[in-house]
């Protein structure tokens, strides 16, 4: 009976959220200079970029590492929040800018339109920018402190790279669908964090932004459910309450009593 179990636990063990999660954290791995530390980190959809955050709810503090690769050398990295839509235009945006020196330089952006020129100040006030190379494949690591409005739990953002810069400011970047789709929902406070992909926030929780958009197929939406491949509801139901490790334990103490 216990060897005909297996199958099943294995399954439920494999497909919980938590696994899932762990298994697709590349981001996990990056590592930062020293006194750089955050929370959380997610992969985001598009453009091979991650996002690394820590949020202080009592201070209304978020503290950022965005990590990408521009288009091509000598180009720049984008990452910011939406405070009034899903797009660029209205983000409160930290630029990286590879340029001639020895270490990215940081500009921050109150975007209007596509065509950016000087550096503008943010509607949220940020401190400890900087910017330095993150070692193989090119990527640019932009780091930050925003100071947030009090009470928000979740917010728009968006993440682009370009290719080329002029006169210290960064060109248009490119109109391809992962570019397009470079948006999604950062939830900071609720049952769990998240960013990338658009996920919906606790009802009562107050957001900026609205709602994000599905966009199609190319959106970077994904869902939480899990096929059930056909297996006993009763089953499933039994162990859907129960951590990774919780399901990893049965599977060993099914292990040792077939032997």
């Amino acid at each position: 009976m216990a060897t005909s179990a297996m199958p099943l636990l294995l399954v439920l063990l494999l497909a919980s959220p938590a696994a899932t999660r762990l298994a697709s954290a590349a981001c996990a791995s990056e590592k930062f200079p020293a006194g750089r530390a955050y929370a959380t980190c997610e992969d985001l959809p598009k453009l091979g970029a991650s996002l690394h955050w820590t949020y202080d709810a009592s201070k209304s503090s978020l503290s950022v590492a965005f990590v990408a690769a521009p288009a091509a050398p000598g180009g720049w990295v984008a990452w910011g929040l939406n405070p009034t839509g899903e797009g660029m235009a209205g983000a409160q945006a930290l630029v990286a800018l590879r340029g001639s020196g020895s270490a990215p330089a940081v500009k921050t952006y109150n975007i209007s339109g596509y065509a950016l020129g000087a550096s503008s100040p943010l509607e949220f006030p940020a401190t400890d920018l900087a910017a330095d190379a993150a070692g193989s494949g090119g990527k640019i690591r932009v780091y930050g402190k925003l100071q947030l409005p009090k009470g928000m739990k979740a917010v728009n953002q968006v993440w682009q790279v370009g290719a080329s810069t002029t006169g210290g400011a960064p060109d248009k970047h490119a109109f391809g669908a992962d570019n397009l789709s470079a948006k999604g929902k950062l939830v900071l406070a609720g049952s769990k964090a998240t960013a990338g992909a658009p996920a919906a926030s606790p009802s009562a929780a107050p957001e900026a932004g609205g709602p994000a958009a599905s966009g199609g197929s190319d959106s970077g939406a994904a869902s939480s459910m899990a096929p059930s491949g056909g297996k006993s509801p009763n089953a499933a139901a039994s162990t859907a309450g129960l951590s990774a490790p919780a399901l990893l334990a049965l599977v060993l103490v099914g292990l040792l009593t077939t032997v």
